[in-house]
């Protein structure tokens, strides 16, 4: 699959506000279902899988997060840019130690063959100096989209 595809200027908000992790999750998937990405069980899905298996990733440049639910909740793929306004906490992957964190980006996978591949997707472009510095400071949605389907 082309992960580009699942890049969608919609689907790009940078000033998320919410006091918790359980607020952003429920404002994104709000969004989300109205636009008709997932379903009505995608808020549960996210949830619990995130306590199961937390996606927060302390990268050398951003900590990120990178929430996923089952592709039951999904509709069609996406990946959804969530900046917030206040960190939040979530939990690392891995450890479950607790970290905070300002950018999420929710990826709605329908084939799980394809998580793994964007999981790793998005752990090089964190990697990245040139692209993290540039994504940090770009306020503009379109010029973030561009920048994501211009290195993923």
């Amino acid at each position: 699959m082309d992960y580009k595809e699942m890049f969608d200027n919609q689907l790009i908000s940078l000033d998320v506000e919410g006091e918790n992790e359980e607020e952003v999750f429920q404002k994104v998937a709000t969004h989300l279902k109205k636009l008709g990405f997932v379903n009505e069980g995608y808020l549960g899905g996210i949830t619990t899988r995130e306590q199961k298996f937390p996606t927060g990733l302390i990268t050398q440049y951003l900590n990120i997060a990178l929430p996923h639910s089952d592709p039951e909740y999904v509709e069609k793929p996406f990946v959804y840019i969530a900046r917030l306004k206040n960190e939040v906490k979530v939990k690392q992957m891995g450890d479950s130690q607790e970290m905070g964190v300002k950018n999420l980006f929710f990826l709605g996978i329908k084939d799980p063959k394809e998580q793994v591949g964007l999981l790793q997707a998005f752990m090089e472009l964190f990697m990245k100096e040139d692209f993290v510095s540039t994504y940090i400071e770009e306020k503009d949605k379109k010029k973030i989209y561009q920048l994501f389907t211009d290195n993923i």
